[in-house]
């Protein structure tokens, strides 16, 4: 069983027991969060949900496990032989979240 989710702007497929690293979320670790953007449900029996862009009834949950910060990215421009150079930084925050089980309700 597994589920396609959107959080973020971005899409992630996810199942019971997996471990994402998304956009930062508010939260403490070891709060619970609940997933509603349900864009696609697929169940051990080999049925198929695509949702017209989102399913209703159907939500995923999930436990905040940390917070923290990516690898840095180096922005570098350099034009040559105008002795301009540019250098900048930037580290991006994430959460990781830990899902605990999608709950398919009634549809």
């Amino acid at each position: 069983m597994f589920a396609v989710i959107k959080t973020g702007g971005k899409q992630y497929r996810v199942a019971a027991n997996d471990t994402i690293t998304i956009a930062t979320l508010a939260g403490e670790a070891g709060s619970a969060v609940t997933f509603g953007e349900v864009l696609l449900f697929a169940d051990g029996a080999g049925a198929t949900q695509v949702g017209a862009p989102l399913l209703s009834g159907i939500s995923v949950s999930g436990e905040i496990v940390s917070h923290g910060r990516d690898k840095k990215v180096i922005a570098f421009k350099k034009r040559r032989r105008q002795n301009s150079r540019r250098k900048r930084g930037h580290r991006q925050h994430h959460t990781v979240v830990r899902i605990t089980g999608i709950e398919a309700g009634s549809n």
